[in-house]
């Protein structure tokens, strides 16, 4: 049977690996950028108005085939690459949240953060659908919606965050499975948190920015 490995060393290297599965799994399903320089760069000056711009940059390039120079496709693979990631993080903390060497505050404390993940879910989902109806009068009803509801998982998300620092000496151990292995948890389920919560905000900016491109 597997043991705890708490050994202070593993943590970063958690993050570390947990980061590069993220970026990874966003990324394989794309070749490499095919469409010349013009794709590319417009990426990445749209990226460099955003809060994390190299996050933005590396989850975003390899679909500069699909996303050419369009503000509008490069807003809906922010938002599909986010709502992939939400889910793929509210999965894990599901599947974690069957271990049984979990207390009841430390199930409490997942099951929170479960439910904000679930609600960020149907709100990226609604404003990924709501970006298909961007036409003509009703264009700024929908950004408000659009808006809104990527607002709201980012809330979510950040409420999921404070969660699990505020729950001091929870979520410290459970069976080394699913790709987190041993060690601390918390600091992992936390780290791919913010890193939704990254993801989100700077869908939102991109957002922002094809919002102010109507008019």
């Amino acid at each position: 049977m597997a043991g705890s490995c708490s050994n202070h060393f593993l943590t970063p290297l958690l993050i570390l690996v947990t980061f590069t599965t993220y970026i990874t799994s966003t990324s394989a399903a794309r070749p490499a950028v095919a469409g010349g320089t013009n794709n590319i760069e417009f990426i990445k000056t749209s990226c460099s108005s955003t809060t994390y711009p190299k996050l933005c940059y590396t989850t975003l390039a390899t679909h500069a085939s699909v996303i050419q120079t369009s503000p509008l496709l490069l807003a809906h693979t922010a938002l599909s690459v986010t709502l992939n990631n939400t889910q793929s993080t509210h999965a894990m903390v599901t599947k974690l949240l069957q271990s049984r060497h979990l207390s009841p505050r430390e199930v409490a404390a997942m099951h929170d953060c479960a439910e904000l993940l679930s609600d960020s879910v149907d709100q990226l989902r609604d404003s990924l659908a709501e970006m298909s109806r961007l036409k003509g009068s009703n264009f700024d009803l929908t950004m408000n919606d659009i808006q809104t509801w990527v607002s709201a998982a980012m809330t979510n998300e950040d409420t999921c965050t404070q969660g699990f620092s505020e729950s001091k000496g929870i979520i410290k151990r459970v069976n080394c499975d699913y790709r987190v292995n041993c060690g601390d948890v918390k600091t992992v389920l936390r780290g791919r948190v913010v890193i939704i919560a990254h993801l989100t905000s700077n869908a939102l900016a991109l957002v922002n920015n094809l919002a102010s491109t109507h008019g």
